[in-house]
């Protein structure tokens, strides 16, 4: 194990907030000293299949901590996922079913065993303990905060003062929350700074259980691929874990310079000194950026599809955007055109699956994304003739050949 105060750099890297500081190094110190790892607490409720890359910016911290031989607390929400944290939300979350949370339970243990090593990951459901709480139990929880406490939170004071509904469940979800950190005696627990109001109150409910306040690690929000709005499904800016590695790949590759380098800071596995070396050879003009981003897609890619994969996937980058070629293989379709003999052009790439929606294909359409034999579409229907053959592109990576019936 490295020195706490080594440990402590590694750990601040990219952190939006710390509470506090030296507590932090005082525990770093402590377990350094008599050899006891800590316990670092993190918690996911399952409420949608999929995780995108926001969501492994506090799980590659997780790691950090995990290489620096510190104990992983991985917990899945099961019984929160039920009630569904109101945090940032204007209007009560919709209830999801127990069968639904444990599908979804099921895709984030592989999905973050991508990330963390499953050996040295311990995975708790807070189902576990949240269901054998007694009425009394219960009570008492409640009767831990007041009502102004609670309302103190800006999303329930917003509501609250524009008269939208608040029902007592959301307010008891943060006091549930704050109970896992009691059960489990965490250390320190991490979360995005939307979640700073949760996790500065587990630091509350730990000292009035009489134990030592856990340290609050909070990370930023990631940008998504418009490098503005958070990473989101609902935005279509994001990179899902999941995704096939040519789509990550390319994904990766489409972000600005700027935003390069903050996915470096917040995604990347290379180190603290490595990172300021590439910094500095950005700014000198030592290191291309685009060579830059390429390691970084690579890296990405590699984390979720294998080495093999992302060496692949950059050398069809290579081939078909660097060297403006051609691939030599792709899918072919026949289609028919519609009555004024034209194309939807949403409908196909929508079909082919190089967009997830109508939506996100017509951004990319109104930004030159799309073209037909190297021509940039501006129409959703375009005009074809029968019995010819035409090549498009999608992106940088997404080639299709289209035959006309």
């Amino acid at each position: 194990m490295i020195s706490p105060e080594k440990q402590l750099v590694e750990i601040l890297r990219g952190t939006d907030e710390v509470l506090e500081e030296k507590e932090l190094l005082a525990k770093l110190v402590k377990s350094y000293t008599e050899g006891k790892p800590l316990r670092i607490k993190f918690g996911a409720d399952p409420s949608r299949p999929d995780l995108h890359l926001g969501h492994t910016v506090v799980i590659n911290k997780l790691r950090t901590f995990q290489e620096l031989g510190h104990e992983i607390l991985f917990i899945i929400g099961d019984f929160t996922a039920r009630i569904g944290d109101p945090t940032g939300r204007s209007k009560t979350r919709p209830e999801i079913s127990l069968e639904e949370v444990q599908a979804y339970a099921k895709t984030y243990q592989t999905q973050i065993f991508k990330v963390l090593d499953p050996a040295k990951t311990q995975v708790v459901y807070n189902g576990d303990w949240l269901d054998r709480l007694t009425p009394t139990e219960f009570i008492q929880l409640m009767a831990s905060r007041t009502l102004q406490q609670l309302l103190a939170r800006e999303d329930f004071s917003s509501r609250f003062s524009q008269q939208q509904p608040i029902f007592m469940h959301e307010f008891a979800y943060p006091l549930l929350q704050a109970y896992d950190s009691v059960h489990l005696r965490a250390d320190v627990e991490l979360g995005g700074t939307d979640q700073k109001f949760n996790l500065l109150l587990g630091r509350e409910l730990q000292r009035q259980h009489g134990q030592r306040p856990q340290t609050v690690l909070m990370m930023p929000l990631l940008e998504g691929l418009d490098g503005i709005q958070k990473m989101s499904k609902s935005y279509d800016n994001y990179i899902g874990v999941t995704e096939p590695a040519k789509d990550m790949f390319g994904k990766v590759m489409s972000i600005s310079d700027t935003l390069m380098v903050r996915y470096y800071e917040l995604l990347s596995a290379t180190s603290t000194e490595n990172l300021a070396q590439l910094k500095a050879n950005l700014l000198s003009g030592a290191q291309h950026p685009m060579e830059a981003k390429k390691q970084l897609a690579q890296e990405i890619t590699a984390r979720f599809w294998g080495t093999e994969a992302a060496q692949a996937e950059r050398a069809y980058f290579d081939a078909t955007f660097s060297k403006k070629q051609t691939p030599d293989e792709m899918d072919t379709h026949t289609v028919c055109l519609d009555a004024e003999r034209r194309l939807d052009i949403l409908d196909f790439v929508v079909a082919r699956g190089f967009a997830p929606s109508k939506g996100e294909a017509r951004r990319a359409l109104k930004q030159n994304g799309i073209k037909i034999d190297d021509l940039p579409l501006t129409a959703e229907k375009v005009p074809l003739q029968s019995g010819q053959t035409y090549i498009l592109r999608y992106g940088k990576l997404k080639w299709s050949r289209i035959i006309v019936g």
